[in-house]
């Protein structure tokens, strides 16, 4: 239930024996937040997201690259995002070589490996006299969360409860590094059966409140930077203290009002990683807005009297009063890793 802004670009040119036990160093009473944040992640390398014809040829198909592939370096040279991108083949060229990752296999244009008669990408120009690479590409994901905890004593945090994925491709993003940054809601529009609503908001990237490290099916993980104003903090609950019945989420739904809506646990899960809480939804003035769970409110934490327990990370799209959410500890324990 993460809400993702796509933001994508067209490229063109001008003319050991025994393991272990783990000891988690996690806060036992940690903030339990639940106010909305923008979110930025940076890729590791370029994406292809896209491909297009000129002048009725398709230079990224007749060079056997694919909507998914990585882009890690050209003509020898590294990638690391669009700009450097640019630089590389911003001089004219009748073709560039693009060595680039297919999975955990890193080929090239010209590679053997991949089947066909391929060759380097092609440039070529348009009706305007245009060089063009026939690419959409994108090096960034930005989007709207919650933000679901920090550690008052490490300056850890969590967000989301869930992995942020590619759009285009449906891959979980493998990032370089990231930002958190405040964000104000500026309106929500509800769910209905079989399809989410969601949360509308801007942010502000002259407001940065984190970094972020890591990007996992368990959510986005880092520092958080400005200073810690709470009044109360809430004891970490293990599984086991985990009980059906009353619980409550934090969330924003206007501005940055942090509020607290009630939602009954139906089912506690232990065997998996992420859909550990399912819960329905049955705060009044939270159905009136939302009728339900929307995106942007994955990371939402659930409290139980003075115990974290959780944080929304999915919605049941036929049912949106019922959602899913992960175990905190899941969460703390990932944020650590």
């Amino acid at each position: 239930m993460f809400k993702k802004i796509k933001k994508a670009f067209i490229l063109f040119l001008l003319t050991f024996i025994s393991i272990p036990s783990i000891a988690f160093a996690y806060s036992d009473y940690i903030i339990a937040s639940g106010e909305n944040i923008g979110i930025e992640l940076k890729s590791k390398y370029v994406m292809v997201v896209g491909t297009y014809e000129v002048n009725s040829k398709n230079p990224a198909k007749e060079a056997g690259l694919k909507i998914g592939d990585q882009i890690t370096s050209i003509d020898g040279q590294e990638i690391t995002d669009i700009e450097s991108m640019v630089a590389q083949i911003k001089a004219p060229k009748e073709s560039i070589r693009i060595t680039y990752l297919r999975g955990d296999k890193l080929l090239n244009t010209t590679s053997d490996i991949v089947k066909g008669p391929y060759t380097n990408l092609k440039l070529y120009k348009d009706e305007n006299n245009v060089y063009k690479t026939g690419l959409y590409v994108k090096d960034s994901i930005t989007g709207i969360g919650t933000l679901t905890f920090i550690d008052p004593n490490t300056k850890l945090f969590g967000a989301l409860g869930h992995e942020i994925t590619e759009r285009t491709t449906g891959k979980i993003l493998e990032i370089k590094d990231g930002k958190i940054y405040n964000s104000t809601v500026t309106g929500v529009e509800p769910s209905s059966n079989g399809t989410p609503g969601e949360k509308n908001a801007r942010f502000y990237s002259d407001e940065i409140k984190g970094t972020i490290f890591e990007n996992t099916n368990q959510g986005i993980f880092g520092n958080y930077k400005k200073d810690i104003h709470t009044t109360k903090l809430y004891k970490v609950a293990q599984d086991y203290e985990i009980k059906k019945g009353k619980a409550q989420l934090l969330t924003v739904l206007n501005g940055n009002e942090i509020k607290a809506y009630d939602i009954e646990i139906l089912k506690i899960n232990k065997n998996q990683d992420t859909k550990n809480i399912l819960f329905e939804v049955t705060d009044p003035e939270l159905l009136k807005v939302t009728n339900g769970i929307v995106q942007g409110m994955s990371g939402s934490p659930i409290i139980q009297g003075d115990y974290i327990i959780g944080a929304v990370t999915h919605v049941v799209v036929d049912n949106p009063q019922k959602g899913y959410g992960i175990f905190i500890t899941n969460m703390l324990e990932e944020a650590e890793n």
